[in-house]
């Protein structure tokens, strides 16, 4: 399974267990971040650096949470969580040295937010 499919998954309907903050601060956290993305696509590369940056916080503070003992989430949905936060850091660093696109970045935290937007929390 690709990394955008797993990000489709990752907080479907069927997956209720919430984390330890709203899905609502999730999702702005995740807008915030996807748009900074998005502008950095056609800035400079200081823009491209500081975005990516937030974004593999963002990812990382999602990865310790899930690695946590006392998550609730299914061992299933923190596994893909914990997997997208490494994605992220590693093609992060590809788009930093010019072999990849930021693009699949936004899709990922595009497909996330329409999860947690889904789940009727995030408003």
């Amino acid at each position: 399974m690709n990394a955008v499919a797993l990000a489709k998954t990752a907080y479907n309907t069927s997956s209720r267990a919430p984390l330890r903050t709203s899905r609502g601060t999730e999702y702005d956290a995740f807008a915030q971040v996807t748009h900074q993305l998005g502008r950095a696509q056609t800035a400079g590369f200081a823009d491209l650096a500081a975005a990516l940056h937030e974004n593999r916080r963002l990812w990382t503070l999602l990865a310790a949470d899930v690695a946590e003992v006392g998550n609730g989430l299914p061992d299933d949905l923190r596994a893909r969580i914990f997997y997208l936060a490494e994605f992220t850091a590693d093609h992060s660093r590809k788009v930093l040295s010019g072999e990849e696109e930021v693009s699949i970045l936004i899709e990922i935290n595009t497909a996330v937010m329409r999860g947690l937007r889904q789940s009727g929390e995030a408003t």
